[in-house]
């Protein structure tokens, strides 16, 4: 059974600065806090329509998910905005009632305009969402004119109670998620630390383990952006370590997150002793370690040293964050932009995206309807949805593949729960709270978790208002596939994004980061503006890992998965051996010899770069793997851009 102490150290792991906690957290507790204020206003002041109810439920959901503003005085404008909107939509709602056609083109006419709405940023696309939400839950509840003023309780209600949760009981606070997401930085370190040391102890590396490494050292690279992201930048984007604390942060974190790559490249080729492994785990002291150039063995234990340095330098300045809070690092105002000009042609993906959700609504709207009267607002969702942060056509389909399989075996699982709590109200809503929880905690990891957990409290739901039959879910997984397919048609017909495409788009961005820092190389600049520029490398690659990711997936038949893995591994080492030459001294060699070494890197770089995402659709025969021991532990200025050449020249070895 776990310590709480371990039991902390594994929830970092999986969820670092506890963010998805905090979403789940807020909420779940927003729900809880409107449904049980708007029962007392039922019971004390004024009958609440059910329309009153519903809306302060999804608008919980809503404000807890799509507000995204920097600062509480930001967030509450856009959910009042957003009440507003849905007063005004289920208005419009409740007076259409009588014109089913009309109502339904409306419905239509509102789902563009919410999609479209986020080309104005986050508030638009709040309130879209909002607004969206707000016309659904209107037609589904039909509540009359009369009743508007008590409908828009629930909105308000929710609003009020959202914005205090976040604001007052389970706020932001940049400083306590720096400080958890360096102590996530540890435990990842920790874990590379013990991966090698049980290696050790064998004697030997089989490729499985080299594999599980790499995995590893994936995972670290997720939480250093992620703890990056929360050191506050000046306008500049560049940490100077020498007069700022959160410069000199940024560089620790940088040297542990090196340290540990190179320790795992070098352990890889050659294992070190078990006893220095487990010197530097413990802290103690290091046994003398011969420093013989070229020897594997020595090179492999400076790296372990030198991981053992950037370690505990990151443990004291964690030490230093929980006695002081980074007191020492000021924050950065956040300064609202100059005015932007918004771009409202099909040039805008963000106008293609609402096109192609208001006629995948159509058609999902057509055959609900035939299927159903009543339910066919289940279709329009799903349609929605699939469309929701995905940036190409394998995207799409993934998601609606996620959401049909997601609330199968959610409506499967939910009915069993259902029928076995029958009768037991207490036990049924804290069921239904913890699986809210659950699909909120799992929305950043996994779709269809999710979907499979509301679908879970669905069903409770239901069965809870006594209106849970087999023929009702039977109808929600049929709409839910309607709704579905019709988005992946849409995706795949009309201004079809197609994953190459989006692959494209992502790694201009990443052949322009990676030509931004040869150029800042090649003119000499400083150490903490190559360090700024490789960590914009860094984010660059993650959108590319994300982009690449429908491209090896299982509902595509003419695709190679392992070229994928081949592909991204290349991009991941040139990312790799990039961070090497930011943090050498690449401006100690001659200015001569730099220009001709940096030059030589941005003519492959300018050839690759023009073939784009061609490089992930070629035939690479499998090798045994470099025989070469790098020696990252010295501090070789040269290495890091002659072995970028020499991995950029990997993407097309017969060229």
């Amino acid at each position: 059974m776990l310590s709480g102490f371990d039991f902390r150290d594994w929830l970092l792991a999986n969820d670092p600065a506890l963010s998805r906690l905090r979403v789940a957290s807020r909420v779940t507790l927003t729900i809880a806090l409107s449904f049980a204020v708007l029962l007392v206003i039922s019971y004390l002041v004024v009958p609440l329509p059910m329309a009153s109810y519903g809306l302060g439920i999804v608008l919980s959901i809503e404000g807890g998910v799509a507000v995204r503003d920097k600062g509480g005085a930001r967030q509450l404008v856009t959910r009042l905005l957003g009440c507003a909107a849905s007063v005004v939509v289920v208005g419009i709602s409740a007076s259409l009632e009588g014109h089913r056609y009309v109502s339904d083109g409306v419905f239509l006419l509102v789902i563009f305009l919410a999609v479209s709405a986020r080309i104005f940023g986050p508030r638009g696309h709040a309130i879209g969402m909002f607004s969206f939400t707000s016309y659904f839950m209107g037609a589904y509840f039909r509540p009359p004119i009369a009743e508007l003023p008590l409908v828009a309780v629930g909105p308000m209600v929710s609003a009020l109670i959202g914005h205090a949760v976040r604001s007052l009981v389970l706020p932001d606070d940049w400083r306590r998620d720096l400080l958890r997401s360096l102590e996530s930085v540890q435990g990842r370190i920790n874990q590379i630390l013990f991966k090698i040391a049980a290696l050790a102890a064998g004697g030997h590396a089989t490729e499985a383990d080299r594999q599980e490494m790499n995995g590893l050292e994936e995972r670290l690279k997720e939480v250093v952006l992620m703890a990056e992201s929360f050191i506050p930048r000046p306008p500049s984007g560049v940490l100077d370590a020498a007069t700022e604390p959160a410069g000199e942060l940024a560089i620790r974190l940088f040297d542990a997150h090196l340290a540990a790559e190179s320790a795992i490249v070098l352990s890889s080729q050659k294992l070190p002793t078990f006893d220095l492994v487990h010197a530097v785990i413990e802290g103690g002291p290091i046994p003398a370690i011969p420093d013989v150039a070229g020897d594997p063995a020595s090179e492999t234990s400076h790296a372990l040293m030198r991981l053992g340095e950037a370690r505990a330098q990151l443990a004291k300045t964690i030490e230093q964050g929980r006695l002081t809070g980074f007191a020492e690092i000021a924050a950065v105002e956040d300064t609202p932009t100059s005015a932007e000009r918004f771009d409202f042609s099909l040039a805008n993906p963000l106008v293609r995206a609402a096109l192609q959700t208001t006629l995948a609504s159509a058609i999902a709207m057509t055959l609900g309807l035939a299927l159903s009267r009543d339910r066919w607002f289940w279709a329009v969702l799903a349609s929605f949805l699939v469309f929701t942060n995905t940036n190409s056509r394998g995207d799409t389909a993934m998601k609606a593949l996620q959401r049909s399989i997601g609330t199968l075996f959610g409506i499967a699982i939910g009915l069993v729960l259902a029928t076995m709590l029958n009768g037991y109200a207490p036990a049924a809503f804290v069921v239904t709270g913890i699986s809210i929880f659950l699909a909120f905690y799992f929305l950043q990891s996994s779709y269809a978790t999710m979907t499979f957990f509301v679908s879970i409290a669905l069903c409770l739901v239901y069965g809870m208002i006594g209106s849970l039959t087999l023929d009702l879910l039977m109808l929600r997984i049929e709409e839910t596939a309607i709704g579905a397919a019709a988005g992946t048609l849409i995706a795949f017909v009309v201004f079809p994004a197609r994953t190459r495409g989006a692959l494209d788009g992502v790694l201009a961005k990443w052949f322009t980061a990676l030509s931004e820092l040869l150029q800042a190389a090649k003119d000499g600049q400083s150490t903490p503006v190559l360090i700024s520029l490789s960590q914009k490398l860094d984010a660059a690659y993650r959108d590319v890992a994300m982009a690449a990711r429908p491209l090896g997936s299982s509902w595509s038949i003419v695709t190679k998965p392992g070229h994928i893995r081949q592909t991204l591994a290349i991009f991941l080492a040139a990312t790799y051996w990039a961070r090497v030459m930011a943090k050498s001294d690449i401006g100690s060699l001659e200015a001569e010899e730099r220009r001709g070494l940096i030059e030589a890197d941005i003519a492959r770089l300018t050839s690759v770069a023009e073939r784009r995402a061609e490089c992930f659709f070629v035939d690479r025969k499998s090798s045994s793997g470099t025989t070469r021991h790098l020696p990252l532990s010295s501090a070789s200025s040269r290495l890091g851009v002659e072995m970028l050449g020499s991995t950029l020249d990997r993407l097309y070895p017969n060229a």
